[in-house]
């Protein structure tokens, strides 16, 4: 999912506007691919570790998906995770050297650093693990931008290359957004053990029904962000805002509807799955927005 979110972003809304809108881009196809590798493997890694760090809770919540000491040791998965972090970070500092912004090498370094303190207690915080998280993909998304538009801006494109690097902060936010309700949703499903494990989530401290009603709400900021953001920027294309209504707006709506009266496991682990379907259709959107800003 992280790999394709970065190649939309790029060969949808980037490089088609290159002659036609003077966008410049910085990264060659290799770089941009060793770009989206070091995304994935720090994203990998993190993974990795958490499910290290999930053992005993996994074998309640998801005993069929259970890995680490199943299929692989705790010591294997801990080197994996080692191994994963070095090429991440490696080809990040290669890259950010190589476009001569070595300051961005922090945002690999971070992010790194971030997975593990999540997996290791963050993620027993209420509401910061989720939090965490959320940012994590967006800053997948956003990293594009960073590493593609402001290196190649100069006064002369700062305003054209401004305007791309604002839609892909949009795409981020909307994944965001999409995401944290996810997470809560997904700390209501492992409720029984989370609960064992000792982590206190949101639904552990106000109960399953108090915190059903809180992502309800929440679900409705997506809901009312993006047919702000149709309605202000897409209401005269047709096509486009179709799309929306259909596969972003509409799925959106179902998922409210479906939490107001939310109760067991299966129904939770339903709304998780059209969340993250909502996430993979709302990028998809990228690949019309020729029809956007071409009209």
């Amino acid at each position: 999912m992280i790999a394709l979110m970065q190649y939309l972003v790029k060969y949808a809304l980037l490089l088609p506007f290159q002659e036609s809108h003077g966008v410049l881009i910085t990264l060659s196809d290799f770089n941009f691919f060793l770009l989206v590798l070091a995304t994935v493997c720090i994203a990998a890694a993190g993974y990795v570790i958490n499910d290290v760090y999930d053992i005993e809770t996994d074998r309640i919540n998801k005993p069929d998906q259970l890995i680490i000491n199943k299929h692989i040791t705790e010591k294997n998965a801990t080197t994996i995770f080692i191994i994963l972090n070095i090429i991440g970070v490696g080809l990040g500092f290669y890259l950010s050297n190589g476009i001569g912004k070595p300051e961005f090498f922090a945002i690999f370094f971070v992010t790194s650093a971030l997975l593990y303190m999540y997996a290791s207690f963050l993620k027993q915080i209420a509401i910061v693990g989720n939090v965490v998280v959320s940012i994590m993909v967006c800053l997948s998304i956003l990293l594009v931008g960073v590493f593609e538009l402001i290196p190649a801006m100069t006064e002369n494109n700062k305003a054209i290359q401004t305007t791309f690097l604002y839609i892909i902060r949009d795409y981020a936010f909307f994944a965001l957004m999409i995401n944290f309700v996810r997470e809560l949703v997904k700390d209501i499903e492992d409720i029984d053990g989370d609960h064992k494990a000792g982590i206190q989530t949101l639904p552990i401290l106000l109960g399953r029904e108090r915190s059903t009603k809180i992502v309800f709400m929440l679900s409705l900021i997506p809901i009312v962000s993006i047919v702000y953001y149709v309605i202000t920027y897409l209401f005269k294309q047709q096509l486009v805002v179709g799309y929306f209504l259909i596969f972003v707006i509409a799925p959106l709506i179902y998922v409210s509807i479906k939490l107001f009266s939310a109760e067991s496991k299966a129904q939770y682990k339903h709304i998780s799955f059209i969340l993250k379907l909502v996430m993979l259709t709302g990028m998809l959107s990228l690949l019309l927005y020729k029809f956007i800003i071409l009209n």
